[in-house]
């Protein structure tokens, strides 16, 4: 597989309101066959989904990892959200003030041999396994120090011979400790553009010189519910102007690439609308 030093594509790819952006107007489509030739990476999130109460973990089916694998040319490459079985310090509470359950499954080193036994067809073709946190208040950890001690326990016994990155949602962690902590252990940033997270742009500036030689762009916008409801779940238009925004983060992008970090940008139609006409976008502000 060639190892491309930019790769842009979308989060997830199977959206019937593509058809005449990416897809045909077949009745049996193969998604990710027509996907893979507009672009030529992916994120897959199917697998994070693999948490329920009382059930033990939801892992990968074997025919979809084949099939995944079969409808992809060699040079194609894939995100991987990790399941967050693995991520999760305690199960969803159904009840806002009911007490917390620890998740038993959390940094479990034999769920992860087992993630990777079952997606082993695709390692030639994974881009990064994707570690995604939640926000972690003081009940689920007591703060960057405790989950710098977890994570490195954990992360120092996996093997790596793909790359791995983590995704926090707590603002507050993302200091140099951790930077400098990433690069130690040899895991990626991935930088989460929305969700109330500080833009790429401003985490760059600030730690941009202790970044790892790869990094992941997600983005996602702010208000989901809010261009849900704009859109109808429709995503084959641009519904908000981020011209200007999105220039800005090509900026950042070249000046990534100028470092020679391989980058991979992940893109939420959630964002603007529609994941491939912001993609459309992105690479025009790219060439410019």
């Amino acid at each position: 597989m060639e190892m491309k030093q930019l790769r842009i594509g979308t989060c997830s790819f199977k959206y019937p309101s593509w058809k005449g952006l990416i897809y045909s107007e077949d009745a049996h489509i193969d998604y990710l066959r027509e996907y893979s030739n507009h672009f030529d990476s992916v994120e897959i999130d199917r697998w994070f989904w693999s948490l329920f109460y009382p059930h033990g973990p939801v892992l990968p089916d074997p025919m979809v990892v084949q099939e995944y694998f079969d409808s992809t040319p060699d040079d194609f490459t894939f995100s991987i959200k990790a399941p967050n079985s693995l991520s999760l310090t305690h199960y969803y509470r159904k009840d806002t003030g009911g007490a917390l359950e620890p998740n038993p499954h959390f940094y479990s080193l034999e769920l992860y041999e087992r993630f990777l036994e079952l997606i082993a067809p695709l390692e030639n073709k994974i881009d990064s396994i994707i570690f995604q946190f939640e926000y972690l208040n003081k009940q689920k950890m007591n703060g960057l120090a405790e989950f710098i001690d977890l994570t490195g326990e954990f992360f120092s016994k996996i093997p790596k011979p793909i790359p791995l990155a983590l995704e926090i949602r707590n603002k507050n962690f993302l200091t140099p400790v951790y930077f400098d902590f990433l690069r130690e252990q040899q895991i990626c940033h991935t930088f989460v553009h929305g969700y109330w997270m500080p833009t790429m742009q401003d985490v760059y500036t600030r730690h941009g010189d202790r970044l790892g030689p790869k990094t992941v762009i997600r983005l996602m916008g702010e208000d989901r519910k809010g261009i849900e409801k704009l859109t109808g779940k429709k995503w084959n238009k641009i519904i908000l102007d981020k011209d200007g925004e999105l220039r800005s983060i090509a900026g950042t992008i070249r000046s990534m690439l100028e470092r020679n970090t391989f980058v991979t940008v992940n893109v939420n139609n959630h964002y603007q609308g529609s994941a491939p006409l912001t993609i459309e976008k992105l690479r025009t502000f790219l060439d410019g």
